[in-house]
């Protein structure tokens, strides 16, 4: 019976690649010269650091697009609250992995409302879809793309 898991990770070495290039971008950047601006990778994330507000956007522009060209989804991204102390700005963007309980109801949820004849199983941070037709699971793949779930999925395990 074929198969395939719904999951939601994040490549860490294309993370680091990202800000790695995000950082050489900002030491080449004109509007930056001279700013005391940075990226750097934590345990719990990624800090962007800048002198005011709207440097950080730009910071998180740039490194939102490094992402995007690394085949990182932006949606992994989960921006906290802006901190500050003297002329220092700081902002870090935890990483989203795994599906909750709650989106794993939701997407369960949403599958069955297809109509379409497949299984859905939540094993612990991932689903399994099983269907008797490949067709079928292709399906809820289309579905799942179109659908706006606030969360990164990629389609693992593909077992005919």
């Amino acid at each position: 019976m074929p198969s395939f898991d719904i999951v939601s990770e994040v490549d860490l070495q294309e993370v680091r690649n990202a800000v790695d290039q995000a950082s050489r971008e900002l030491r080449t950047r004109f509007d930056f010269r001279g700013a005391d601006a940075e990226f750097e990778v934590l345990e719990e994330g990624i800090r962007i650091a800048a002198q005011e507000d709207f440097q950080l956007k730009q910071l998180e522009d740039i490194l939102r697009d490094k992402l995007a060209r690394r085949g990182v989804d932006g949606a992994s991204l989960d921006p906290r609250e802006i901190e500050g102390s003297g002329k220092q700005r700081r902002q870090i963007f935890g990483l989203r992995e795994g599906i909750d309980r709650d989106s794993a109801k939701k997407i369960t949820k949403l599958i069955k409302q297809s109509k379409l004849k497949v299984q859905t199983q939540i094993n612990g941070e991932k689903l399994r879809v099983t269907g008797k037709k490949r067709d079928d699971l292709q399906a809820v793949m289309a579905l799942l793309k179109e659908a706006d779930l606030q969360l990164p999925l990629q389609f693992d395990n593909f077992r005919d």
